[in-house]
């Protein structure tokens, strides 16, 4: 009778196969997880900025360097209302370039009919901030520009959706083998070439500039030139102690968090713990980061929790001393300014509205792509 036990040698190379088919098959798994995460880097022309009177040299990323066609994907995207869950906003909505790239309202409304808790910050010169967000929160532009798509109260979408819709667009994906090489549209890319196009959004050449570092002495009014007196003045504005002014470039900001008094309830508590909810540091409490002065005269309204409505009434704010809570800024103190005074220093803020280094319009074909399904 024939028996029913296998050969020792028969197990042995079944054993043996079965190990290397596994083994082929883990190999294989990754290979692939490996080659979806290797570095991407735009491929295309690379691009030569000719930067604005009044800014330094731009710092860029080694790993994403800028490109003519990641720039121009980027300014697609950065209009492009597929990002959102409802097809409805794109990152104009709320960063509108008519505006200072702002939002006018006190804080903005998300895809869903949500509302923020913080103002809109302007995205012009934040390729110079060593981080993003009014709290910090994200260490880079690239970081950054993945946050609002996939937050529930802004534009409301997981990013593995908006990564699928773009894929599904035929001019969407050879913009983006154009930009990096082969390959689908990933997160990571978007995030790179909205990255891209940011950095170019730059603003300097203003009146200031050409009276600071141009030579131009008629460039600022009479009013404006002692308003920067009194901005640069220890004694009376002290402005520049966080919004810098250097020696052959201003960024109006000094990159740093303060807590100027803002959003404190009537027992002097903060209503927004600002850069605390990041670092989880006490003395961070109530501190947001400095922002840029430059077109502040198009960015209203102001401050973190946009409640001040009109430059006077944030220099009226400062003039105040602003709101005392344990952890104000000892920068912060009530000032002597009279009514000239005041209006010379919204004067020179009016000052800081200058050009923008390349056309950051709406191009006419990146709401709706051509090619996009009606997926509403």
């Amino acid at each position: 009778m024939p028996s029913r036990l296998c050969h020792p040698w028969t197990l042995w190379l079944s054993l043996c196969t079965v190990l290397a088919v596994v083994t082929l098959l883990l190999s294989c798994g990754k290979d692939k997880k490996a080659e979806a995460e290797l570095p991407v880097r735009p491929v295309g022309r690379p691009m030569r900025l000719t930067l604005p009177l009044g800014l330094p040299p731009l710092p860029v990323p080694e790993d994403n360097p800028e490109t003519v066609e990641a720039v121009a994907l980027g300014r697609k995207l950065f209009y492009d209302v597929h990002l959102s869950g409802n097809n409805t906003m794109s990152c104009a909505t709320c960063h509108n370039p008519g505006l200072g790239f702002s939002d006018p309202r006190r804080v903005s409304i998300g895809a869903n009919g949500k509302l923020g808790t913080r103002n809109a910050l302007s995205i012009l010169n934040s390729a110079y901030l060593p981080v993003q967000f009014w709290d910090g929160r994200a260490i880079s532009l690239e970081e950054q520009a993945g946050g609002p798509m996939a937050n529930p109260v802004e534009m409301n979408q997981p990013h593995a959706v908006s990564v699928s819709k773009l894929n599904a667009m035929p001019s969407y994906r050879k913009e983006f083998e154009d930009a990096y090489g082969p390959g689908p549209v990933t997160i990571g890319k978007i995030k790179m070439a909205l990255a891209s196009f940011e950095r170019t959004l730059l603003s300097g050449d203003s009146p200031f500039d050409h009276y600071q570092y141009g030579g131009d002495k008629s460039a600022m009014s009479a009013s404006a030139i002692r308003g920067l007196a009194i901005f640069t003045d220890k004694n009376r504005g002290n402005c520049a102690v966080c919004h810098t002014i250097g020696e052959k470039y201003a960024l109006f900001t000094d990159g740093k968090f303060h807590n100027i008094g803002v959003a404190v309830d009537g027992n002097g508590n903060l209503i927004d713990l600002g850069r605390f909810e990041v670092t989880k540091l006490e003395a961070d409490k109530g501190k947001f980061r400095t922002p840029t002065l430059r077109n502040i005269a198009k960015t209203a309204p102001y401050m973190h929790d946009g409640s001040e409505k009109s430059l006077k009434a944030v220099v009226d704010f400062y003039v105040g001393g602003g709101n005392s809570n344990a952890y104000l800024d000892p920068e912060i103190h009530s000032l002597e300014l009279s009514a000239a005074g005041k209006a010379d220093l919204i004067a020179f803020l009016q000052s800081l509205s200058g050009t923008n280094l390349l056309d950051a319009s709406n191009p006419s074909d990146a709401s709706i792509p051509s090619d996009a399904s009606s997926d509403k």
